[in-house]
């Protein structure tokens, strides 16, 4: 028996019932989606230690396994960096505070010799070097960055216990992806109106470009940190923990990445006249960046980020300026969204509008 095609007036009605009951469950979801979204991608990149674990044992407990690694490897260093980051956070905040950086900076730097030389062989060939406004933005910048770092931190740390159980609940919903993903993939797959083949490229793609950002970027940006922050510590420089991780998010933007911590800590380390750790410093950087960037990060990402660079730069902006520190994961997402769908278009879309145009 054939089944009846629905009438206009019913087809219409179920698709306005259908968009009102997904329209509903989005506000409900709402306030979850950074939480959903993470939960997704970590379920993803940890897929393979599940299936690994799942041929061994019930799919329960391998799931509870994986589950307690991501534990062990994010949480926990993540609340002491929390802790960490917002005691010397405050630090560098009442320091800024109770000391005009300008004048002191200027005042240090116009005494020096070194400064001296530069300014006069700059002033031989025609340059005048404000030093005042280089050193006012300057300390500037460093102010308004103690002020951001110090109050998401305290944000973090004040508000412990409501982070502890948004963290339990994305590792419930982690639990439950591992083991229902396949499922859940596959109901997406089959509500979607366009062609499987465009779904699937697009979750491939999504998948791949999270992996490159929290795998390679991650484990890139955690290397650069946590040797940048040991060395300032070396050095001398007052919370090496914060710098550390400030070295390990700017590692995540191509072109600058830690240069703009290590270049400036290199050239003041110069200008106070300890001529052989700035130089040693910049060295650190030249291999530390070159070793990650073209044998590390190649290795762990491979080609799986095929964005043009500046492209990458603006995203990851764009999307800190946004969502705050998950954009650099949105922003990537957004853009390689956004990339596949024009080539979808291009491929499989673009010849039939110009063909109703022409017939237009």
């Amino acid at each position: 028996m054939t089944q009846r095609r629905p009438s206009t007036l019913v087809l219409t009605y179920f698709i306005l019932l259908f968009i009102l009951s997904m329209l509903l469950m989005l506000r409900l979801l709402w306030p979850f989606a950074s939480m959903l979204i993470l939960s997704y991608f970590l379920s993803s990149i940890s897929k393979p230690v599940y299936d690994f674990l799942d041929r061994k044992m019930p799919s329960s407990l391998a799931s509870l396994i994986t589950c307690s690694l991501i534990v062990l490897l994010v949480f926990v260093p993540l609340i002491f960096f929390v802790v960490a980051l917002s005691s010397e956070a405050y630090y560098l905040l009442q320091v800024t505070k109770g000391t005009n950086i300008a004048e002191t900076l200027t005042a240090y730097v116009q005494n020096n010799p070194i400064y001296t030389r530069i300014d006069n062989l700059l002033i031989g060939y025609g340059f005048e070097v404000e030093m005042a406004q280089i050193t006012s933005a300057l300390s500037e910048f460093g102010t308004t960055a103690a002020k951001f770092i110090y109050t998401q931190a305290s944000i973090w740390a004040g508000n412990i216990l409501n982070f502890i159980l948004n963290f339990m609940m994305m590792i419930l919903i982690i639990f439950f992806l591992l083991i229902e993903r396949d499922k859940l993939v596959n109901f997406l797959l089959h509500l979607s109106p366009l062609p499987d083949n465009h779904d699937q490229l697009l979750m491939d793609k999504f998948e791949r470009i999270a992996g490159a950002i929290l795998v390679g970027n991650g484990i890139c940006g955690m290397i650069q940190g946590v040797l940048g922050g040991i060395v300032f510590a070396f050095l001398g420089f007052s919370s090496p923990i914060l710098w550390g991780c400030i070295m390990g998010v700017m590692a995540f933007l191509p072109i600058v990445g830690i240069g703009a911590v290590l270049g400036p800590a290199a050239l003041y380390l110069i200008i106070q006249g300890d001529l052989v750790q700035g130089i040693g410093l910049a060295i650190f950087y030249i291999f530390l960046s070159m070793g990650v960037e073209y044998l590390l990060k190649p290795k762990l990402v491979g080609n799986q980020v095929q964005m043009n660079t500046i492209l990458v730069f603006l995203s990851i902006i764009g999307g800190l300026a946004v969502f705050g520190i998950l954009g650099i994961i949105y922003g990537p997402l957004i853009i390689t969204a956004f990339l596949t769908l024009s080539d979808i278009y291009i491929d499989n879309y673009e010849r039939y509008i110009t063909c109703e145009k022409e017939e237009g």
